[in-house]
């Protein structure tokens, strides 16, 4: 049983909700950017952590903007898995990486799988691979023991939701509301029913994300039946905001830590 597996079977005996937080690895930064790592890993289940791209069409202005700030700061593959090897220097909680399919392909799809699986990853989401084409990226994930994530959103038929469930390793990343990422004032009702329409197909955890900023929201998602809540472009719009590093990474750690005292009954 792999990392993500037995933080979801810990935490379901805690009766506890997972709290998985993300970055972009190097925003702004590779020393800042681990430093928030280590505040983020702190009072967080799970790390989800954004390997940056010239084009990220799922992400909405927030973390286009990291993205833009990592890319300048030079992180690239090689230092991105550089990057998991130093956090795995001070934590072993599961690490998950989203990125774009351009990346894994540039690199070899078996490769990347590989190099992933030895600097520490646990899971790989491919933000733009549909479920139906992502046969080469499954196998190379099983192969390297890397679990395989995809998303399900409101548009998902109940179709592709049974071939989602058959596939998906770790965990099933629940879109909260349509469009791209970033921190939204209440959660939809979209949610609600999305995660009442996939619960009869799978028995792995879902993990709700995309717009997810408050505890309050942690509250109504977990009640709502979700297993983990992921936070992301309101941890990044923190690092934007400020400019010292020391007060950044305060407003980070209580955050998180905010954020994680909402999943508990």
């Amino acid at each position: 049983m792999g990392r993500i597996s037995k933080t979801f079977n810990r935490l379901k005996k805690q009766k506890e909700k997972a709290l998985i937080s993300f970055t972009v690895i190097g925003d702004p930064d590779y020393k800042t950017s681990l430093d928030i790592v280590k505040s983020m890993a702190e009072h967080s289940d799970l790390l989800e952590l954004g390997l940056p791209f010239s084009d990220p069409i799922a992400d909405g202005p927030t973390i286009q903007a990291a993205d833009i700030r990592s890319l300048k700061a030079g992180i690239n593959t090689d230092k991105a898995f550089s990057f998991v090897k130093d956090v795995r220097k001070f934590t072993d909680k599961p690490i998950g990486l989203l990125v774009y399919s351009n990346l894994i392909i540039q690199r070899g799809i078996d490769k990347f799988y590989r190099d992933a699986a030895s600097a520490g990853v646990d899971s790989v989401l491919a933000a733009d691979i549909p479920v139906e084409e992502a046969g080469p990226f499954i196998k190379a994930g099983r192969k390297s023991k890397v679990d395989t994530v995809f998303f399900a959103t409101p548009l998902t038929s109940v179709k592709r939701l049974k071939q989602t469930a058959t596939k998906v390793r770790g965990f099933i990343y629940v879109v909260a509301r349509l469009g791209v990422t970033g921190a939204k004032s209440q959660v939809h009702s979209d949610t609600i029913s999305l995660l009442k329409r996939i619960r009869p197909h799978t028995k792995l955890p879902l993990a709700v994300g995309f717009g997810v900023s408050t505890p309050k929201h942690v509250k109504e998602i977990a009640s709502a039946g979700a297993d983990a809540i992921i936070v992301g472009s309101a941890i990044v719009k923190i690092i934007e905001k400020n400019k010292n590093k020391k007060v950044m990474l305060q407003k980070i750690s209580t955050f998180v830590k905010s954020l994680k005292g909402a999943t508990k009954d």
